[in-house]
């Protein structure tokens, strides 16, 4: 014989030789040597490892003292006890003892979506084992995937759905304008030059269902449209007209864009050519173009300048030869800088500036 203890948050069924006799409940027990206790947390399922639960459920002292619920394989069930919730139930029929409190069980329709009447807030009690958890940040649309299948979309805020078969996939759209910048395009002018072009453009979705039923790819989709479109109009122009009609590509890629890009809903808000980059030999060639450019047009205004002063020399002297008052005029500035500048200088005991003044005065007479 010997002896066993089961406390008071504990239950045991007792076994005699291999076979079910009665449940222990708390107390100090004697048991043969051909005995045995299972014990069980009150709190927890009656679940045995010796006796299959309906045959527990056929004795009348085991069926009075614990709670059943059925949970089908379609179905997702939970257990409250004293208003909390406790656990998840997994399938079959499951009992729990009424001494741990009051039970309560809620089954659900066991389907990929949480149905809209599910409590929310019970999904910081659930293992994360149970559902998946998207979480869709503002300004954005996330479309939602079940089993390969485009569903809906989701708007945003927290969604969850139950891990089931069905295989849940969410694609996050940005529904606000974005960027995309389009890298070293290697195009050939039509006098044979290369040319690498990056072209930067911003855009916004207008329908993510409807974009993700068109394309699989929208971002590769609008690279290749892009693409041609440049291709297209840079293949048919000479590189001098490239270089300054830089607007004239731009306008006709982005309509081109525009055009092909709303059938699978987006809109181009603005597009353009950010830079065009030449081969190390075309620029070194460009470079000395330009310099001989700006020489030439350096020596042009060098030749206007000096004409212009010439002419302006040739008027100054008619005038003076027609006015004899001018020439006397002018005659006193040129003294009136040189004493600036000179001061009085005297050579023989005389002022050679106003002698200078007299000789100017006897050549006019």
């Amino acid at each position: 014989m010997r002896r066993i203890v089961i406390n008071e948050k504990q239950t045991a069924l007792l076994f005699k030789n291999g076979k079910f006799a009665r449940v222990l409940e708390a107390g100090k027990y004697l048991i043969s040597d051909s005995s045995f206790a299972e014990v069980f947390d009150s709190r927890a399922e009656l679940e045995s490892k010796n006796i299959n639960i309906r045959a527990l459920l056929s004795v009348r002292d085991v069926a009075s003292s614990v709670d059943v619920v059925d949970v089908k394989e379609t179905e997702l069930g939970m257990r409250f006890v004293d208003g909390i919730f406790v656990n998840m139930i997994q399938p079959g029929k499951r009992a729990y003892f009424k001494k741990a409190g009051k039970n309560e069980f809620r089954v659900f329709p066991l389907t990929t979506e949480v149905s809209e009447d599910f409590p929310k807030y019970l999904f910081s009690s659930i293992p994360d084992i149970f559902y998946i958890k998207y979480v869709v940040e503002p300004n954005t649309n996330a479309v939602l995937y079940i089993d390969g299948k485009l569903t809906r979309v989701l708007e945003p805020g927290t969604h969850y759905f139950w891990r089931t078969n069905e295989k849940v996939n969410v694609q996050m759209v940005d529904m606000r304008v974005c960027a995309m910048v389009i890298q070293g395009q290697e195009i050939m002018t039509s006098d044979k030059v290369p040319l690498r072009i990056n072209f930067a453009l911003n855009y916004k979705i207008t329908d993510a269902a409807g974009l993700y039923r068109e394309v699989k790819d929208p971002d590769e989709q609008m690279r290749q449209i892009a693409q041609m479109a440049l291709r297209e109009e840079i293949g048919r122009q000479k590189l001098d007209d490239i270089l300054g009609n830089k607007d004239g590509i731009t306008a006709y890629v982005f309509e081109k864009m525009k055009e092909r890009c709303k059938e699978f809903y987006i809109d181009i808000v603005d597009a353009g050519v950010r830079d065009i980059i030449l081969p190390g030999a075309v620029r070194d060639i460009l470079s000395t173009v330009l310099i001989a450019e700006k020489k030439a047009q350096a020596n042009v205004i060098t030749r206007r300048e000096e004409v212009a002063s010439t002419r302006s020399l040739l008027n100054t002297a008619k005038l003076m030869e027609e006015n004899p008052t001018l020439y006397k005029l002018k005659e006193l500035e040129y003294v009136e800088r040189i004493c600036e500048n000179v001061g009085n200088i005297n050579i023989g005991g005389g002022d050679i500036l106003s002698e200078l003044t007299k000789i100017m005065g006897n050549t006019k007479s």
